[in-house]
């Protein structure tokens, strides 16, 4: 559901909901020759004051860039945060968008399409991005995301099947946050495990969220998320409104 112009009665910002923004359609290309399919989208009429990368869940599983976390993000912070969001299909991922070249890499190949959504971003003249990682994409951050120039790392539901301890322990030789938000109920990493495995990293913070489970279904839950993200990229924000346009008495950008 995209919104009309801001003139018209307010609406819950909730669901498919889609608020304005200046969204471009965009190819990265990669070292090893491969062109991915993605969407840039920007803060309507002002510079982003923040940027997310956006690495979606498993592509075997059904993850693409339309995963509803990262398209309710795309959706909804460049408006409410000002905050830039790429999304983008992974090699041999489609989605209405398009399909992306290659094939599934197992979380190894992908380090070339990470790097290559970083290197688009910087080539915007974007802020320093942040890597939001889902499932599958919180392993190609932690794997991969040392070799590049990001602002921190933001995990959602991380499973730590295709991560090592010598991985997580290599972040030590970074200084960048690293936050891992974990469900309560998630079906691969709860929190207490989460704790013990990110120990590998002191500085690591580890997000326990009652109630909350792998997919974050539901808007309650959607909306703990992106307030987690936004939290730490754009925390001025805060508390992110509920209706566009803002009601009065709202906090947050407009």
């Amino acid at each position: 559901m995209t919104l009309p112009s801001a003139s018209a009665s307010p609406v819950d910002v909730r669901g498919g909901v889609e608020l304005p923004a200046r969204r471009s359609d965009v190819e990265l290309r990669t070292a090893d020759g491969l062109t991915l399919v993605g969407e840039l989208a920007l803060p309507l009429d002002r510079d982003p004051v923040a940027a997310l990368v956006t690495l979606h869940p498993l592509p075997t599983a059904g993850g693409f860039m339309d995963s509803h976390v990262i398209r309710k993000a795309a959706a909804r912070l460049p408006a409410l945060a000002d905050v830039a969001v790429l999304r983008f299909n992974f090699r041999g991922v489609s989605s209405p968008r398009g399909r992306s070249e290659g094939a599934f890499g197992e979380g190894e190949a992908e380090a070339a399409d990470l790097r290559a959504a970083v290197a688009l971003v910087q080539g915007a003249g974007l802020p320093t991005p942040w890597l939001l990682g889902w499932s599958f994409g919180t392993e190609v951050a932690l794997k991969h995301g040392r070799g590049v120039d990001v602002a921190g790392l933001l995990l959602l539901s991380p499973p730590l099947h295709r991560t090592t301890d010598a991985e997580l322990a290599a972040w030590n030789d970074s200084e960048v946050p690293i936050v891992a938000v974990v469900p309560e109920h998630d079906d691969y990493l709860q929190p207490e495990e989460a704790r013990a495995r990110f120990a590998a990293v002191p500085r690591a913070e580890v997000v326990a969220v009652e109630g909350g489970k792998h997919l974050w279904v539901g808007e309650k839950q959607t909306s703990r998320v992106l307030d987690e993200i936004v939290r730490r990229v754009a925390p001025g924000a805060l508390p992110l409104p509920t209706t566009w346009p803002p009601s009065e008495g709202e906090q947050g950008v407009s």
